[in-house]
C-alpha cells in the first residue's frame, strides 16, 4: 500500500515557487535545505493530517548532477505550479514491484538529519506526463510533517487529470486508497484543493 505524503509545487527559482505558494494560500513558508544529489533546494509548508507541502527549484549555486533532476525540474519552464504529488511507502522496493507503472529505481539521499528513499526515473519524467506518484520510503523519524509549524491548512481534494486518467486510476486503484484523490480525463495537470483560514484555496498546475 501507499498513502499520500506531500506536494510539490516548482518554479524556475525557489523565490518564484514560494512566492506562488505564499501568495495562493496565504500562509508563509518555513526554510527547507538542499539536495546535494539533484542539486535542488526546497522550502516547506506543513499541513494538517500528517501531510506537507514543498516548493522546489534547482539550485543555480550547486553543481549540474550527474543525471537528470527530479520532478522532471530540467526542463521545467514558465510560471510556478503545482507539478507533482508524492506518496509514501514502508517498503519502496516491494512498492515498485507490485505496481504496474515504471515510477523509478530508488535513490538514496539526505537532507540534514532526514534520510530517505525516492524512486526517480532514469529521466527524471514520470509516467502519464508527470501525472503518476512519486513513492518515497522515508528512513528517519518523525516525520517531517511533525516538525513543521502548523499552518492551519489542510488538504481538501487532489484531482489529477490525464487524457488517461481512468488508466492511471486502475494502475493505482489496489494500492491507493484515498477518498481526498480524485482522477478524471481532461488535459494533463493538477489541482490541489485546501481549507485556510480564509476559506478555500486551490493551486492548480
Amino acid at each position: 500500500m501507499i498513502e499520500l505524503d506531500h506536494l510539490a509545487i516548482a518554479g524556475t527559482t525557489l523565490a518564484e515557487a514560494r512566492a506562488f505558494t505564499e501568495e495562493a494560500l496565504g500562509v508563509a513558508m518555513q526554510p527547507g535545505g538542499e539536495h546535494e544529489v539533484f542539486s535542488t533546494h526546497n522550502a516547506l509548508l506543513g499541513l494538517a493530517d500528517g501531510l506537507y507541502l514543498e516548493a522546489i527549484a534547482i539550485n543555480p549555486y550547486a553543481p549540474r548532477p550527474e543525471r537528470p533532476r527530479w520532478f522532471d525540474l530540467d526542463r521545467f519552464a514558465g510560471p510556478a505550479r503545482l507539478t507533482n504529488w508524492i506518496c509514501r511507502t514502508e517498503n519502496l522496493e516491494a512498492a515498485l514491484a507490485s505496481l504496474p507503472l515504471d515510477l523509478g529505481a530508488p535513490v538514496r539521499l539526505q537532507r540534514g538529519n532526514l534520510r530517505w528513499l525516492m524512486a526517480v526515473p532514469e529521466t527524471g519524467i514520470l509516467p502519464f506526463d508527470n501525472c503518476a506518484p512519486a513513492l518515497i520510503e522515508w528512513q528517519t523519524t518523525p516525520h517531517p510533517a511533525q516538525i513543521l509549524k502548523p499552518s492551519g491548512l489542510r488538504l481538501r481534494r487532489l484531482t489529477i487529470l490525464h487524457p488517461q486518467g481512468e488508466e492511471l486510476r486502475a494502475a493505482l486503484g489496489a494500492h491507493l486508497k484515498d477518498d481526498r484523490v480524485a482522477f478524471e480525463t481532461g488535459e494533463a495537470g493538477r489541482a490541489a484543493a485546501f481549507d485556510t483560514p480564509r476559506g478555500e484555496r486551490i493551486v492548480e498546475g
